[in-house]
């Protein structure tokens, strides 16, 4: 080989170091932070851009896509003094790469271990009966501390989730024993309450049952009262309208000779039966005088038709 190809080899390679160093194209949702002479310069975003060589460095690479986190599960202990192990995951976004870069030097490690602290505290307010249900709460704790930690550092936590909380065995098991006697307990008192109501709908039946039944008394008593009044009232004024026919009647030329001879014919008649009915008899003194008695019976008719 020439000393004059050697050359252009030499050159070739510097001419490639010069355009590697010097052309850069930025990702989408990426950030570098460039460097010159050792001091902050700028922050490229995603594009194509053209460096100083030898001056200009890209120093650090940054992903402005939102990065989840999982943070090792730990043991925590409650306000009831038990032992439960927690680990999560926890959501993060870098919104200014500069303090991302100068700001902390791992700000994902310090972070993590920022949340694990975090979490401790708030497992420690709470008792295990409790943990379950406040998961929310908790997470929305964190959530807040975290992004006042790291707001210094350009990172923006966006949100934490506890993935599981586990119980020593001991525990879990006197924990299903409880849930057992609680259900067993529901049944019971499901069960007495049903019964407690076939009681009351027996009795209620019975009671609607019983006042059906009077009530239907009470209006066949009103209606028998109303039927035996009608009839009454019907026989009193057909006894009212013979009586006012006879009146009529005896007023008319006649009348008194057919008065006094029906109640002739009606004294021999009962007068008859009587004797059949019976053979002993008490009669008044003058039974035998038929015509006094229609005498007295046409005064009295007379007396009724003067009034």
């Amino acid at each position: 080989m020439t000393e004059s190809t050697i050359v252009l080899v030499v050159l070739a390679l510097l001419v490639i170091i010069v355009i590697a160093k010097t052309a850069v194209v930025v990702p989408q949702q990426s950030a570098f932070v460039v460097e010159r002479l050792g001091r902050f310069h700028g922050i490229l975003s995603a594009g194509f851009h053209i460096l100083i060589p030898f001056l200009d460095v890209i120093r650090y690479r940054h992903s402005l896509k939102e990065v989840a986190v999982d943070i090792p599960a730990q043991v925590c202990i409650t306000r009831d003094n038990v032992q439960v192990g927690v680990d999560g995951i926890l959501y993060l976004k870098v919104l200014n790469p500069e303090r991302a870069s100068y700001g902390i030097s791992d700000f994902g490690f310090a972070i993590t271990q920022l949340a694990q602290t975090m979490l401790r505290s708030e497992i420690g307010k709470i008792d295990l009966d409790r943990s379950f249900e406040e998961r929310m709460n908790i997470n929305a704790a964190l959530v807040t501390e975290l992004d006042k930690a790291s707001e210094a550092w350009g990172v923006k936590v966006l949100r934490y989730e506890i993935k599981n909380i586990t119980p020593p065995h001991d525990v879990l098991a006197a924990m299903e024993k409880q849930m057992r006697a609680e259900r067993e307990k529901r049944a019971v008192i499901l069960t007495s309450e049903g019964q407690r109501d076939a009681v009351i709908n027996t009795a209620e039946g019975e009671k609607q049952q019983v006042i059906k039944a009077s009530e239907a008394s009470r209006q066949q008593q009103i209606n028998e009262a109303e039927g035996q009044a009608s009839a009454i009232m019907a026989v009193a004024t057909a006894t009212a309208e013979g009586i006012r026919l006879v009146a009529e009647t005896i007023r008319q030329p006649g009348g008194i000779e057919a008065t006094q001879l029906r109640v002739a014919q009606q004294y021999v008649e009962q007068f008859g039966h009587l004797a059949q009915k019976s053979t002993t008899m008490i009669l008044p003194a003058n039974v035998a005088d038929v015509a006094g008695m229609v005498a007295m019976a046409t005064r009295v008719f007379k007396a009724a038709d003067g009034k």
